[in-house]
Parts: C-alpha cells; structure tokens; sequence
C-alpha cells in the first residue's frame, strides 16, 4: 500500500500556537468527526454509533500517509503516534483536493482519545495538536480527547441527556466488535474453503454496522444481538470439522499494535500460516480495565478523606465510588451476557474479568496495578492464558514501548518455568528479515507442546 510523499503535503511552519482548542458538544453534531482506525470492524461499528445519535462520523483510511506520520515526528514518539498523525494527515491532503476552494478545515473534529500515566499515548493529541497547527490551512481542525483519567466519559462533548445512552451502546458497539474478531480467528483456521472467512466477516461487520446505526440512539439493543447471533450461526457452516484442532496461541501487548493488522504487519494471519489458532487480547478489556482502574483510584482516595476526616472530600470520592462501581458492573455483566448467548451457538474464546486479572497477579506477586499501562493486563493475563491452556504467548508492542518491555522482563523466567513458548515482537514499521523465521521457529515450539497435550 503506497503511502503519501511529504511533499504532497503543505510545507508546515515552525512557529507553533497554543494546544487549548478542544471540540465541545456545540461544535461535534455540526461537523465531521473522524475517527482513526485501530481496530477496523469496531472502529466502523464506533462510527455507526455516532451517526445513530446524530453525530456525523467517519472512519479514516488507514497507513496510507505513514511516510507524512513519520516526516512530521522525530523518531522518539511511539509507532502508533506517526501512524495516526499519517492518517489525518492524509484525510485531510484528500479532502482539500477533492474539495479544492470549499474546503473548511472547520468542518472537521479529529477524535483522538488520550491515556494517563508514564504511556506517551497520554501525548498524541498533545503533540498532534502543534502539528496541526503548524500549518496555517489546518489550525482551524479540532481534536475531540477522551481521557483514561475519567473512565473515557463523554461529558463536554455531547448533550448530558444522551451521553448515558451512547455510552451504553458505544460499549456494546465495542464488545460486538470483539466478538466479530474473535469469530474471524475461530473459522479461518478451520474453513471449508481458502479464503471463504475474510469476505464473510466483511460482509458481517457491515450487517452490523446498519444495525447499530439504525438501533444505537433507540437503545434497541436486542434487536442488534439478533443480527449478531444470526450472524455466528452462518458462520458455523463455513468450518470444516474434519481440520484437527491446532495449537492455540495468546496475543497481548500494547492495544494499538496488537490491534492494527498493517502496524503489526498482520501478525496474526502469519502465525496462522504456520498453523496457529490464535486469540488476541480484547478492546473490551481495555476499557472494562480503565473503569476498574478509576474505582481503585476512587477507593484510594475515599480512604485518604476518611483518614483526614474531610466530609467534603467523603461525600466526593463515595459519589465516585458508586459511580464507577455502577459502571462496571453494567460492563460486565453487559459483556457476560452477550459472551453466554454467543458461546452457546459457537465455542468463541471468552472475555478475561479484571479483577480475576488482579487476583493473579498478586497471587503469583508478578506486578501490582497501582503501577497500572497495559503492562497490568499483559502480565497477568499470559498467566491466565497459560492455565487455560494456551501453546504460546506472542508480545506485540511499539519498538521500545515501555510497559510490553516490562512485561518481556517480568515475564520471561516465568514462561520459561512453564515451559510455554514466548515470543516478543515489537514493530515500527520497517521489516525485519528474521521476523519471518522467528515465527516459524515459536510455531514449531508450540506445536511440541501441543502435541504432547
């Protein structure tokens, strides 16, 4: 796929203007959200969502302007910053030309959620933001950020009579995403026909995209369920049952990586040339882990105003407390329920539950999530992973990403205790010639174990 020349793209100045300018819910529904694509079928099915509440959203193309992503960034940011940075970048250089004297870079609110912590994803829209305005043309564009530090809460950015609502069935728009991708890495391995899954869930992904569309702001939410259970039910027919079961593989790491098939140069597609079942690491526990973190920090600091005696600061974190603990419960049992009702039409791989990922890690004294990143769920859910029964473990991460390098160090000795293959491998977009055999040689590792299963 070619990416956009910087010299497509206007030259930008080196006097950068002030980050502050932030989309409020008076600007989203007159304007053009755009959403960047992590996850392909629930970043389609996220958009949907918008649009069923009346917000114009569109997902961009993806990787197409790495080549401008990596011009305007000096090599220090994380991989997922250039490649997001390419995208806008390259929707933006295609709008203007389509458009040519109609274009208004007003007209478009570029939707960029952000972390906390010692993560640089805390930074993108930070950074993006001096870029952006670094060209005249662009500075009118906003950026729509959405914090880990408040659970990704939507206050500010829409009606507060309808945020309940889209957040409900944003949520549901990520776990049926989920579902849909952990449909893809059941039936491929298995199919009648090569190439026959590929097209069906493409086909699926856009049944599901109407339905949500049509469905989301009504809140009308079995009927989406129907269409999805319908969907797993024809899916069944394209497994073949004469394929022997295959060694089943665990993904986890940094969730951009992981998640985008062209910045992780389709890993999974290659382990299952090699034979593989594989099943990665959810959007969904993502953001199931970022409300459970919110009310860990919710119970600190309640913890914190008892001790000081402080009425005010009481009657804050309890509301908090119960708030988040509203949240994921909703989560959670939201999650569980659809899981039941797919599982009992198609042996899918289930969900991790957070706090199971916590007790594991404590249990076995591997890290502790007051350190929190994603280092928190990759480490304890390899464990978990390996009591399921897992045959290898790949790490999939930013070339040097801080919390999948904690987790490699933590993790090695204990993957070479159990004997389980295990497989780092960070990207950053170049290709590396012995990536391809080091697939190989992991894949023939977890075929012995396999085997002696």
């Amino acid at each position: 796929m070619k990416s956009g020349k910087p010299s497509d793209y206007p030259q930008h100045i080196d006097i950068f203007t002030p980050i502050g300018r932030k989309a409020t819910k008076s600007d989203i529904k007159k304007r053009k959200l755009l959403i960047p694509q992590m996850n392909r079928i629930g970043g389609h099915l996220l958009a949907a969502t918008f649009r069923s509440f009346g917000i114009d959203a569109e997902v961009m193309e993806t990787y197409r302007g790495l080549d401008a992503g990596k011009s305007y960034t000096s090599g220090k940011e994380c991989f997922p910053c250039q490649v997001t940075l390419g995208d806008v970048l390259w929707f933006i250089n295609k709008e203007k030309k389509r458009l040519g004297g109609r274009f208004d870079p007003d007209f478009y609110i570029y939707f960029l959620p952000e972390s906390d912590g010692p993560c640089r994803f805390g930074m993108y829209n930070k950074y993006q933001r001096l870029v952006l305005d670094s060209f005249p043309e662009l500075k009118d564009i906003k950026i729509a950020s959405l914090s880990f530090e408040d659970g990704y809460a939507l206050s500010g950015l829409m009606d507060e009579e309808i945020v309940k609502d889209f957040r409900k069935a944003g949520y549901l728009s990520v776990i049926v995403g989920d579902i849909l991708d952990r449909l893809l890495w059941r039936i491929r391995p298995y199919e009648k026909e090569d190439g026959i899954s590929d097209p069906f869930i493409e086909h699926a992904m856009h049944v599901m995209e109407n339905a949500f569309e049509k469905n989301s702001s009504s809140m009308k939410f079995e009927k989406i369920i129907r269409k999805l259970e319908d969907l797993i039910k024809s899916a069944r027919s394209i497994i073949d049952p004469s394929i022997p079961k295959k060694p089943l593989i665990g993904i986890v790491g940094e969730i951009y990586l992981r998640t985008h098939v062209h910045a992780n140069q389709d890993v999974i597609r290659k382990l299952e040339k090699y034979g593989a079942e594989v099943v990665n690491a959810s959007i969904g526990e993502w953001i199931n882990y970022s409300t459970y973190d919110r009310l860990r920090e919710a119970k600190r600091s309640l913890r914190y105003a008892v001790r000081r005696l402080s009425i005010k600061g009481i009657k804050r974190y309890l509301n908090n407390l119960i708030g988040y603990a509203v949240d994921l419960y909703y989560q959670q049992a939201k999650q569980e329920k659809i899981y039941s009702k797919i599982r009992r039409i198609m042996d899918i791989r289930p969900d991790h539950h957070i706090g199971e990922l916590e007790k594991i890690s404590k249990r076995n004294n591997l890290y502790s999530f007051d350190m929190g990143t994603e280092a928190c769920l990759s480490i304890s859910g390899i464990i978990k992973f390996i009591k399921e029964g897992y045959d290898g473990i790949v790490n999939v991460y930013p070339f040097t990403c801080m919390p999948s390098t904690i987790t490699s160090a933590i993790i090695r000795p204990i993957m070479a205790k159990y004997r389980v293959p295990y497989l780092d491998a960070p990207y950053d977009g170049s290709y590396q010639p012995g990536r391809e055999s080091a697939i190989r040689t992991f894949m023939y590792q977890a075929y012995q174990r396999f085997q002696k299963k």
